[in-house]
């Protein structure tokens, strides 16, 4: 599956010019930035980085995930010394327990990596996760409904450790392709 997923993420990129330009990061972001403690963050799924450059340019050393080689190598040729990245396979990836002052995953859905995420970060640590979400609103063509999360879900992942910030369900910014609701959670290890 991994070999896929490469190919099919760096065939997107390669064929898709608007992905490989410079977008804004997310807006839960901007708001996010502001409770963290600490400097060393994890983007999980990055692409070209829309939110690990905004995380550099705003002092913290980052460490960007993807399984996509044509989308790291664009982050790569930008050569901003406080963002290192790694191209990986996500899923079974576990990041080092208490590691983290601030982990980013958006538009990217793997329900079984959100628990570790979680322990990854350190105490005070924030978790900022958002992604797509069933909703009659969505525009996009089907798609494997193993991809969208269920209303309320990303509540159910976290326990009495985990103070909730805030939640929310949005329509998706205006850069995307098709009309999607997302969910959003902020959450803090306490």
């Amino acid at each position: 599956m991994a070999i896929e997923d490469r190919i099919k993420w760096d065939k997107r990129y390669q064929e898709t010019p608007s992905l490989v330009k410079e977008r804004n990061p997310s807006k839960k972001l901007h708001k996010v930035i502001e409770k963290v403690k600490g400097n060393k963050a994890l983007e999980i799924a990055c692409g070209t980085g829309r939110n690990s450059l905004f995380l550099a340019e705003n002092g913290f050393e980052v460490e960007a995930l993807d399984i996509s080689s044509v989308a790291l190598s664009y982050l790569d040729s930008l050569k901003l010394p406080n963002i290192q990245t790694k191209c990986l396979d996500l899923e079974g990836y576990r990041p080092a327990e208490d590691s983290y002052d601030l982990i980013v995953k958006t538009n990217y859905l793997d329900r079984d990596i959100i628990p570790h995420l979680a322990k990854a970060l350190k105490k005070d640590g924030i978790l900022l996760i958002e992604t797509y979400m069933e909703s009659e609103c969505n525009t996009k063509p089907s798609s494997n409904p193993n991809f969208f999360l269920k209303g309320n879900e990303l509540k159910t992942f976290f326990e009495d450790d985990y103070e909730i910030l805030e939640y929310d369900e949005f329509e998706n910014e205006s850069f995307e392709r098709f009309r999607m609701i997302k969910q959003s959670i902020i959450v803090k290890k306490r």
